[in-house]
């Protein structure tokens, strides 16, 4: 099908992630105030979305702590920089089995919990987005599986839209884009539906561009999406989601670099992808709009 170039270009930053990056880039951030000043550093840069996970401040492992969310997300709303903010809900569906011939019991890594305890800090911190993973997936280590049901996820996502915060579908292959439609046929979800191609996650679809365009050929014409790829393809991508209609995300959970030997900052990488959409002559829009296009609802600071 032709492609028909989106002029009107939101960028998400993804600020920090949940992979075992912490030791790899001093300029991952771990604390909640870290997380939050780099947050805001990539609004400031061009970012109109920013997505947070939040880890362990000592360790720096991914963390669900509803606390650790309600300091980010503080953060981020009492600074004098708008940025829509999107909170995963991606945590607590990990199932790590034992070897192959004795793969139960589960082994530690397993995180499973219930569908509301998975979305309590979306709850507690009313965000304007929240990710849903939409189905499950095996990753690139041997025995460990990112599990979502589709009970669990007509759970969770019966849970945002009566929160009213909008799920931003992660689709991690076809299947994923098949059931999300599926979820707002039934009511589940409001559509239009907001959605994010996850490109080149092992063992996802992977970042050819022929796969990338069977995943937005399949979403459907009145929805909006985004689009990233992992390591050295997130600027390609960038360009890529343009071009297709789509719009961008960048940032520390998909890539650690801006170029051969130089580890980027969020900020950077932002400033990388918004040179290259305006270099394509599209514009980079901001956070007001976005709300306006996606029929946000922005939430105060929490009063003391």
């Amino acid at each position: 099908m032709p492609l028909t170039m989106n002029r009107d270009v939101f960028i998400t930053c993804a600020v920090t992630g949940s992979g075992s990056t912490q030791d790899r880039s001093p300029h991952v951030p771990r604390s909640p105030a870290e997380i939050a000043n780099s947050a805001i550093d990539a609004a400031r840069a061009g970012a109109a979305i920013v997505h947070c996970h939040v880890r362990d401040p000592e360790t720096g492992k991914p963390s669900r702590d509803p606390k650790l969310y309600r300091e980010v997300t503080d953060r981020i709303r009492e600074s004098e920089v708008d940025v829509v903010l999107n909170l995963t809900a991606g945590m607590g569906g990990d199932i790590v089995f034992g070897p192959t011939e004795r793969p139960l019991p589960v082994q530690a890594g397993t995180d499973m919990i219930g569908a509301a305890e998975r979305v309590v800090h979306v709850a507690e911190c009313l965000p304007e987005i929240c990710t849903l993973d939409c189905g499950t997936m095996n990753f690139a280590e041997a025995d460990y599986v990112m599990t979502n049901t589709p009970g669990m996820l007509r759970a969770m996502g019966a849970m945002m839209t009566e929160l009213g915060v909008k799920p931003e579908i992660e689709a991690f292959d076809t299947g994923h884009l098949w059931f999300a439609k599926e979820l707002v046929k039934e009511g589940v979800l409001k559509g239009p539906a907001l959605v994010q191609l996850c490109m080149g996650v092992p063992w996802g679809a992977p970042d050819d561009l022929n796969t990338f365009m069977a995943m937005v050929n399949n979403v459907p014409d009145d929805w909006t999406f985004s689009a990233f790829a992992l390591g050295r393809n997130q600027m390609a991508y960038a360009a890529a989601a343009v071009l297709a209609g789509g719009n961008v995300r960048v940032g520390l959970e998909d890539n650690l670099w801006l170029g051969k030997g130089q580890l980027a900052t969020n900020a950077q990488l932002v400033e990388r992808a918004a040179t290259i959409v305006t270099n394509m002559g599209a514009r980079v829009i901001g956070p007001e709009e976005v709300r306006a296009k996606l029929g946000l609802v922005k939430r105060a600071p929490k009063a003391k």
